[in-house]
């Protein structure tokens, strides 16, 4: 079975390169597993920091997928509007047997209408954002909505992958892959959520994110708006 599985990451200008690479290691662990960078043209992306990225299949090539995968950043910002990306997750949706999202690409696939009527997880900083299209925010660090799975922030994006091969294969599968990883993650603060972490340290950063925040709110409302 897992010889004919076909991944497809979508890699953007301004990705959060872990919100990728995390389920990406995991994918690639699957004995046989098709995995593709998926992007509009075969040319090197910016992430948000000094990593470029190669695409390594194009949208008008791009196969049909098992699992699609939306990673987050601030470069899910513009995908909101953009049809192009949009038509593409669409597309690929209807025929894969899981359409996933880390971070903030569920917003990505909100804005697709993919996600309508459904509970999905999303960074804590972008929560208010999947009401504007119908959606039910959840505060799970993986949400499962039928064939639906999305992660929360960033480092989500292994506990993501994990699930979608206990899912797609079993969970001895999923755990062999996790045992290869050594993903037995012991951080050295508790201060991973906006539940956990200390007052000053959450002010702090949600005044960090104060601009952004209103700025993803108004792309969010457009996106929905022109959705209607």
């Amino acid at each position: 079975m897992s010889s004919s599985l076909k991944f497809g990451l979508l890699v953007f200008p301004r990705i959060t390169q872990l919100d990728m690479t995390g389920p990406l290691q995991v994918f690639s662990s699957l004995p046989g597993a098709e995995i593709h960078l998926v992007w509009k043209r075969i040319e090197a992306v910016q992430s948000d920091t000094v990593l470029s990225i190669l695409p390594t299949t194009a949208f008008a090539d791009c196969p049909q997928l098992d699992v699609i995968c939306v990673p987050g950043g601030y470069g899910t910002d513009d995908l909101m509007g953009d049809d192009e990306v949009l038509n593409f997750l669409r597309a690929q949706a209807a025929g894969a047997k899981f359409v996933t999202s880390v971070c903030t690409g569920s917003l990505v696939l909100a804005a697709a209408g993919l996600l309508e009527g459904r509970k999905a997880a999303t960074h804590w900083s972008a929560i208010d954002v999947l009401p504007i299209f119908g959606v039910t925010a959840s505060r799970e660090r993986v949400c499962i909505d039928g064939n639906r799975i999305t992660g929360g922030g960033i480092t989500a994006g292994i506990d993501l992958g994990l699930t979608v091969i206990s899912e797609l294969v079993d969970r001895r599968t999923a755990e062999a892959i996790q045992l290869r990883l050594e993903y037995n993650p012991a951080p050295p603060f508790n201060a991973g959520s906006p539940e956990t972490a200390p007052a000053d340290v959450l002010a702090l950063l949600q005044e960090r994110m104060k601009v952004a925040k209103a700025r993803r709110l108004d792309l969010a409302r457009a996106a929905a708006a022109r959705g209607r």
